[in-house]
């Protein structure tokens, strides 16, 4: 039977002549992981992995053991263990690169006690689960609403519910501590169903809401960045940022992820840079470092006694007055001729005196 894809919307996308273990493209290409040992064929000695990775909504991803040996492949819905009740949720991998998924991921599971995989997910699965996501924007909001009339100190920012709709997941960001044990008490009564409460970060909120970057594009933890690495004010002395929390801050209000990208690349070229704070002695002066250039490899001294005149050097002309003074020497001056030549001349010229103040009633 010709179906739609629960997430792509292809037409009998995985069994339409797609080679089911390479197709990966299912919903955002953010939770997708490419299956690299697909071609690799399983040792006759080695017994295959029956784990299998499965993803629910806002990319939350659990592995389950299929115990009872079913014909799953990438993208099939399946009726898996939750607690209580079933959820249905999406195969995302199958096979070797489980495990190392599994490793990667830190997981310590135990097969015995590994959550399963019931079946395959029915028509009425489906609908159960379609028509429990309908009752989530209108549970979030009104649980918005009670946690504001209880005065808590806290945000809301989504709602997950499980497929079989016995259960919901609220999720929360807080800076402080809460005591929601009334809120849990109010939102049973209210929706009659069991209630598990899931603090995130301002980072996690940030993906899931999303938005446009001072870049220009979509941010990079609602696109493609899933894991969060703590970023310090260090990156951005690296790459010689001006400490402006205005312009270093993300819509998280933390320092943006973007500051980590090119610290190694920054990292690597300044390792052949000397201390900038070692004064270049020569018979004219002693220079100090005011700025440099990482990539293009350039300096900028002033001397002492004239510090508003910016001298550009090369990294190799700074390493050879540094050899020399540690060498006793002197050279006559810290810029060589090329550099003295090539200094920026300045293009601006005075229009005081361009013409006479009635050049414009002259006519043409």
């Amino acid at each position: 039977m010709e179906m739609d894809c629960y997430d792509c919307m292809r037409k009998n996308c995985i069994r339409s002549g797609i080679d089911k273990n390479k197709h990966y493209s299912f919903g955002s290409y953010k939770y997708n992981v490419f299956d690299w040992l697909a071609d690799i064929e399983v040792p006759p000695n080695q017994m295959v992995t029956d784990f299998v990775e499965v993803r629910f909504k806002n990319g939350r991803k659990d592995f389950y053991r299929n115990i009872n040996k079913l014909e799953i492949v990438g993208g099939d819905m399946v009726a898996v263990e939750a607690s209580p009740g079933h959820d249905i949720g999406m195969v995302t991998l199958t096979g070797e690169i489980v495990k190392v998924q599994i490793k990667r991921k830190g997981v310590k599971i135990i097969p015995d006690e590994a959550k399963k995989v019931y079946r395959l997910a029915r028509p009425a699965d489906i609908e159960k689960r379609d028509a429990a996501k309908t009752r989530e924007i209108p549970v979030l909001h009104k649980s918005r609403e009670i946690a504001a009339r209880l005065k808590l100190d806290m945000k809301i920012t989504d709602v997950e519910f499980q497929g079989d709709g016995t259960k919901a997941i609220f999720y929360y960001s807080a800076d402080d501590r809460v005591d929601f044990r009334e809120l849990i008490k109010k939102y049973a009564e209210e929706f009659r169903i069991r209630i598990e409460m899931k603090q995130i970060g301002v980072r996690q909120e940030a993906s899931r809401l999303g938005g446009i970057g001072s870049c220009g594009r979509e941010l990079c933890c609602s696109t493609w960045l899933n894991s969060f690495q703590s970023v310090s004010t260090g990156a951005a002395r690296t790459q010689q940022l001006s400490l402006n929390p205005q312009k270093l801050a993300g819509q998280c209000a933390k320092l943006k992820c973007c500051l980590n990208f090119e610290q190694d690349c920054y990292l690597d070229i300044l390792s052949e840079f000397p201390d900038t704070n070692i004064i270049l002695d020569s018979e004219a002066g002693k220079a100090r470092h005011l700025k440099s250039d990482v990539h293009k490899k350039l300096l900028w001294y002033a001397y002492e006694e004239n510090p508003y005149i910016f001298i550009q050097l090369n990294l190799d002309r700074v390493q050879e007055i540094i050899a020399m003074n540690k060498a006793g020497k002197k050279p006559k001056k810290i810029e060589t001729e090329a550099e003295e030549n090539n200094k920026p001349k300045s293009k601006y010229k005075s229009s005081l005196y361009e013409g006479e103040i009635t050049r414009f009633d002259k006519k043409k």
